[in-house]
């Protein structure tokens, strides 16, 4: 039985800080010399603890993943060390990558960038990111990321520079913009490395996922050095995030959902909106207009697709879906994502349930966002920001901010993050004749072995380290970070 609410105004009495080492804190071991824990300015505001008069439930929803011992070790062989010498010197060979789509598609292939510099011993200039024709968006790598940190955490791994040197500004520069999927180290090294080399520069468009995700283990440590250390947001985007993370962090635990019910979701996906015929028609008469946007499985139905799986959590399901985890009516939510197509009639299902429902709009003071009001990627990288720091972490769909959260808050100290079970639980949602009571009940079955605990990526396909960074990029003995 429920005996106490959050309440966001003021905060609950019932909640405060355990002690716990702040992740903003760079530790090193005295023996080794080596970091232990995930770079400062790109970590977490530590998880709250939870203590009183609360539901079985609540306690339940806001506890955090047992670790088991797991903590970054990016501990690289001997080998790589070796040959790092050299590499991280080179002067003759340049690759260039133009990185496309929003925040955490430019991510992937900024990462992927720096590991095809390092199989092709070239030095990297810093990545152009492509003009985004959807959202308008011209914003530049240094806009977004900070370019310092960038090369000095990557200099012990390959030389990046900021542009490419007089001497190479009139080199044969062929676009190379036709990569296969799952290419191997071995393909891009035979593909590439005698064309770099007798040039001297390598332009590179089009990586979006298209390198293998099963690397060799010191490629798959790089890939995670890059994701969560190399690639800090720049100190504008940075200190707003933080501020607004510590507006959310003060009032005491929240979460963060990931909303896709963006147009272009529900059209990509085939899906319907469930905000009824009028909406739906919308998104059917684009679909139809344009097929080419479906991705992927063409030939099955909404029904079908819904219960696949395929097909984004509306605000109604989603809310169903916390409540039966056990989330309290008067817990704080911050919705990550872009606008939702029917605007307030999208959410009022959500609010209705979660009145504390804020956006970085609401959160934000007069003229906080202005600077970046036409720059989407920033505004993605404010959501990030934001969504690292909350107690726990909801996508309601698929999607690369889905994976890249997974991955950073287990490695900023296993933060919750509960992936919704949708092929499981859409099957119950139909069924009327389950209670409230026991649809909580197996909602909350369904989902307790996916709430955070560490996971190997094993080498099932398409398993990114990223994603699942044990036990490459984490493990239990102390082996340090760099």
């Amino acid at each position: 039985m429920k005996t106490s609410t959050f309440t966001t105004n003021p905060p609950s009495p019932f909640f405060h800080l355990l002690p716990v080492t702040p992740l903003t804190t760079l530790l090193f071991s005295p023996k080794t010399n080596r970091l232990r824990h995930p770079s400062s300015r790109h970590g977490a505001i530590p998880a709250h603890g939870v203590a009183g008069n609360v539901s079985e439930a609540e306690r339940e929803f806001w506890q955090q993943p047992n670790g088991e011992g797991y903590e970054p070790c990016l501990d690289f062989s001997l080998g790589y060390r070796k040959l790092s010498a050299r590499i991280s010197k080179e002067k003759r060979r340049f690759l260039v990558v133009v990185a496309s789509g929003g925040l955490n598609q430019q991510r992937n292939q900024i990462v992927d960038a720096v590991v095809l510099a390092r199989i092709l011993e070239a030095a990297l200039v810093v990545p152009t990111l492509q003009v985004n024709l959807i959202w308008g968006d011209e914003s530049e790598f240094s806009d977004i990321f900070d370019v310092a940190h960038f090369k000095k955490t990557l200099q012990a791994d390959v030389r990046v520079v900021s542009s490419l040197p007089s001497t190479h500004l009139m080199s044969r520069q062929t676009i190379e913009n036709k990569i296969p999927h799952e290419v191997t180290p071995q393909w891009i090294h035979t593909r590439f490395f005698n064309q770099l080399k007798r040039e001297g520069l390598l332009v590179l468009k089009g990586l979006d996922s298209k390198l293998s995700k099963n690397l060799p283990p010191d490629l798959q440590k790089l890939r995670c050095k890059v994701a969560f250390h190399a690639l800090r947001f720049a100190s504008p985007v940075q200190e707003l995030g933080n501020l607004l993370a510590k507006r959310m962090w003060i009032e005491g635990p929240y979460i963060a959902l990931h909303l896709r019910l963006e147009k272009d979701v529900w059209v990509r996906t085939g899906c319907l909106t469930g905000l009824g015929p009028e909406y739906d028609d919308i998104i059917t008469k684009i679909r139809e207009s344009q097929p080419e946007y479906l991705t992927g499985r063409v030939n099955m139905s909404y029904i079908q697709r819904r219960l696949a799986g395929l097909c984004p959590l509306n605000a109604l399901e989603i809310a169903r879906f916390l409540k039966a985890l056990g989330a309290p009516s008067g817990a704080r939510i911050y919705s990550a994502g872009g606008e939702a197509f029917g605007d307030s009639r999208a959410l009022q299902p959500l609010v209705a349930e979660f009145p504390n429902l804020v956006t970085k709009e609401m959160l934000a003071r007069d003229g906080e966002l202005s600077p970046y009001m036409n720059k989407s990627s920033a505004l993605a990288a404010i959501d990030y920001i934001v969504s690292l720091s909350s107690n726990v972490f909801v996508p309601s769909h698929g999607g690369n901010m889905g994976r890249a959260m997974q991955g950073h808050r287990a490695y900023v100290g296993h933060r919750k993050f509960i992936k919704p079970n949708k092929r499981a639980m859409l099957p119950h949602f139909e069924d009327t004749s389950i209670g409230d009571a026991k649809f909580g009940s197996i909602m909350r079955e369904l989902h307790r072995k996916s709430q955070g605990q560490p996971e190997p990526r094993g080498y099932r396909r398409n398993r990114d380290v990223i994603a699942y960074p044990v036990p490459e990029c984490m493990c239990k003995h102390n082996a340090g970070i760099f």
